[in-house]
């Protein structure tokens, strides 16, 4: 018999029985409409990536300028993402995420239709805006649905495009690049936005606002900026290799100041624009720290296989894409299994086993990346990866959402998504960084900073450095496993049981 479909109110979906079982058909309805504007934000960062250098050609740009199509949007997705807490309340979550889902295509159809670079990259700065407000805002909407039972289950499904999109954005931006035109890399997401929007506008459940919350305006002027110029100011380090070089070190300080400046603030203020005091929850905080260590780290770790495969194996973007596909399989084997087991044991136990078999696959790239390495040996290491993958990262975020209050929600996923934005950007600026500098170091002066010219370099010559190239690689997988194992010591602190009540969770003693 089909369960019956969450009940709601015109104050949105009611939270789901305590009961830890599957989703119904309510939940799962919403879950597909979160997940087509979760994938068509996130596919859209690594389907760029693939055609810059097609852009640069295309408007005759160097790298240095062309570069701001992805760097533009990073940024504004920073700036947007603070103020996506205040504003699920204060117009609905229903009316925002439609309103981010419509920017996003709005921007999609005007960077397709894009005549210079720097209007591709006004276009690109305007689908951020509308891109950083998908994610939180739909992982909002779900979560409330689903209730504080079912939060395991429910973070599997939205993890599922977080996880894919590293691996089909390749895939589908060599195609569409070359063989149909780069304009296509938007105008995909024209239909995809179309049908997410008329899908939220009939099926998600309209909300109330709180038209009296106030905005913390000296907050957003702290947090967006700063985030933003800290960002920044990671990514041109990290194209300088070299974090302390003036270029790079007054955005990354000016950025960290404004940041603190909004610790400050958050910490004291009535109605702060993220309610860090959610930090003194023993689960919030073990989850936070959780993620920042393993997203740095996996994040930057995720850089390195395409790169290997472009640069020391010759491969094209498209062909790179399908060897990266056995991690998304073993994602997508162990994601429900792991969003099940979280709702009926807790996260604890999960993310445990997860990230140990994270960081034996990592530790298995650093030993077994030599430069005539099989292709069969590191599809089976990225399987196993996918697999401890799919039991850490989203129940790492369940831990964090289990024990909140239904209205404590809007702004915990803001702050979630906040930290997973800085940390990956972290991760990549420093692993990057590393790989650069051994590549340098092996090879011999500059040669380290083209990384992923290789296919001008004659088969003679290429055959002489692959192996210096490969042990760059090896070299820099041994700091993403190292990275990784620091990121134990708070999981051994997230829940290992799960939650009998929302905001059940005792805060942490503070000293």
């Amino acid at each position: 018999m089909t369960a019956p479909a969450s009940p709601t109110t015109a104050d949105g979906p009611k939270e789901a029985p305590a009961s830890g079982g599957g989703l119904d058909r309510g939940v799962l309805a919403v879950a597909m409409v979160v997940v087509l504007g979760a994938i068509m934000s996130i596919l859209d960062v690594t389907v760029v990536n693939v055609a810059i250098n097609d852009l640069a050609r295309e408007f005759e740009t160097p790298l240095s300028t062309i570069q701001w199509v992805a760097t533009g949007y990073t940024l504004a997705l920073a700036t947007v993402i603070p103020i996506t807490g205040w504003a699920s309340a204060r117009f609905g979550t229903k009316r925002l995420y439609m309103i981010s889902i419509a920017l996003f295509v709005v921007g999609s159809m005007l960077a397709g239709l894009a005549w210079s670079a720097e209007s591709l990259i006004a276009f690109r700065v305007l689908q951020g805006l509308g891109g950083g407000m998908i994610m939180p805002a739909g992982m909002t909407i779900l979560t409330q649905a689903a209730g504080p039972q079912r939060v395991g289950q429910v973070m599997s499904i939205v993890g599922v495009p977080m996880l894919l999109g590293p691996i089909l954005g390749p895939i589908i931006g060599g195609y569409l690049v070359d063989d149909v035109s780069w304009r296509w890399i938007f105008f995909i997401n024209l239909p995809i936005g179309v049908v997410a929007l008329l899908l939220a506008a009939r099926i998600l459940q309209r909300d109330t606002p709180k038209p009296a919350e106030r905005l913390d305006a000296i907050g957003l002027v702290l947090l967006s900026p700063g985030l933003a110029s800290l960002i920044y100011g990671l990514a041109k380090g990290a194209e300088l290799k070299d974090f302390l070089a003036a270029d790079s070190l007054i955005y990354t300080a000016v950025g960290a100041v404004l940041t603190l400046g909004f610790v400050f603030r958050a910490l004291s203020a009535t109605n702060p624009l993220i309610d860090l005091r959610l930090l003194k929850r023993r689960s919030v905080l073990a989850a936070s720290g959780t993620m920042v260590l393993f997203m740095a780290a996996f994040m930057g770790a995720m850089l390195l296989l395409p790169l290997y495969y472009q640069t020391v194996r010759g491969e094209g973007a498209l062909e790179s894409g399908l060897l990266l596909a056995p991690q998304g399989l073993g994602a997508m084997i162990t994601m429900p299994v792991g969003g099940r087991l979280t709702d009926r044991i807790g996260p604890g136990r999960v993310v445990l086993v997860g990230m140990v078999v994270v960081v034996a696959s990592v530790s298995g790239f650093a030993s077994i990346l030599e430069a005539d390495a099989s292709y069969w040996a590191l599809s089976g290491v990225q399987f196993v990866m996918g697999l401890g993958l799919g039991m850490t990262m989203m129940p790492t975020m369940a831990a964090a959402i289990q024990t909140l209050a239904h209205e404590e929600v809007p702004r915990a996923s803001t702050m979630l998504n906040i930290i997973q934005q800085v940390s990956a950007s972290l991760g990549t600026a420093l692993i990057s960084v590393l790989l650069a500098n051994r590549l340098a170091s092996n090879l011999g002066g500059g040669a380290g900073g083209e990384i992923g010219s290789t296919q001008k370099i004659p088969p003679a010559v290429m055959e002489k450095i692959a192996g210096p190239m490969s042990d760059a690689f090896q070299h820099t997988y041994w700091y993403a496993a190292g990275l990784l194992l620091f990121a134990f010591l708070p999981a051994l602190l997230l829940p290992r049981r799960k939650p009998e009540t929302p905001a059940a969770d005792a805060p942490m003693p503070m000293h």
